[in-house]
């Protein structure tokens, strides 16, 4: 592996942190419905207490709502908390003044005078990953922004930004991707592997598979909103693999489904970050920490993902 810079060194540092994509999203995560403000900030200040202080935000979270539900939480915080937020590379957004436009806006929104990872949300349709590096790397040389990241960037395209940030020596810092027992495509394309080759952090988003693994939903119970679309094949497929879960969290002294998972993600050395929308979500997240799988739960928790994800 690559030595890890100083800048970046922050974020390996980190096993997991927490997702904001249900803080103030009403289309996919029903906020206003399922939960609200206060059971927000008490997701919030439970992560806290708990020692994950890395939340991930996006300025399309909620359209801003999430990024201005965490400023407002974030100027009580009693506790220093890392902040990360993302441009979203809509197809207009092909100068590099939209980028600055739309960092200031989630500073705005945040309160914040610069933050700690700024991330491309997707690759850009008409922007190389070339050009949309040297916007950022103007970000990190005015000060507002501390480390740049990327998201749902594929092999070739992490590497076409590494080595683009690397000549104005400024690293890559991370890349956030989905990764799951459910899903586990960086692995298969060599992603995850490249990563760890250059040092570059691999943040694992929707790491218990939105819910899916759980355990708490089935085929006769789905998730609410938009996830219940194609759950009942899936829920159906997968219990093989969520019975094996709940065997070995078992064996661990009591561990949740969605603990294995986290847990899990930890183990192949990528940093989750689950979502809560209360403090039970909270609590529950934390309760993956300290602790590890044993490398024989480890390769048989991979067998049985084998087995149902095709």
């Amino acid at each position: 592996m690559s030595e890890i810079s100083n800048e970046t060194r922050f974020l390996h540092a980190i096993e997991m942190g927490l997702g904001a994509w249900q803080f103030g999203d009403r289309v996919f995560w029903s906020f206003g419905q399922t939960h609200n403000d206060a059971d927000i900030r008490a997701a919030f200040e439970t992560s806290l207490e708990a020692g994950i202080r890395f939340v991930d935000t996006a300025e399309v979270y909620g359209m801003g709502q999430s990024e201005r539900l965490l400023g407002s939480m974030l100027k009580t915080a009693d506790q220093p908390v890392l902040v990360a937020s993302k441009f979203f590379p809509y197809p207009w957004r092909v100068h590099r003044w939209f980028m600055k436009y739309a960092l200031l806006n989630s500073l705005e929104r945040l309160g914040l005078e610069r933050v700690d990872l700024y991330q491309i949300h997707w690759p850009h349709v008409f922007v190389t990953p070339e050009k949309l590096m040297g916007w950022m790397a103007e970000l990190v040389q005015q000060g507002i922004v501390r480390t740049v990241g990327v998201s749902n960037f594929g092999p070739s395209q992490t590497v076409r930004a590494y080595t683009t940030l690397a000549r104005q020596g400024i690293p890559l810092a991370s890349n956030q991707v989905a990764y799951s027992l459910l899903n586990r495509s960086i692995e298969k394309n060599g992603l995850l592997e490249r990563c760890r080759e250059l040092g570059i952090r691999v943040i694992a988003y929707s790491p218990i598979a939105q819910g899916l693994l759980t355990g708490k939903y089935s085929p006769e119970k789905l998730p609410p909103g938009p996830r219940a679309i194609n759950a009942a094949a899936t829920l159906g497929r997968i219990q093989p693999l969520l019975k094996l879960m709940t065997k070995i969290g078992q064996d661990c002294g009591g561990k949740s489904n969605a603990q294995v998972a986290l847990n899990w993600c930890i183990c192949k050395g990528t940093m989750p970050i689950p979502g809560a929308k209360n403090a039970e979500q909270a609590q529950q997240n934390a309760g993956a920490l300290g602790w590890k799988l044993t490398e024989e739960q480890v390769q048989a928790l991979d067998e049985a993902s084998d087995e149902v994800v095709k």
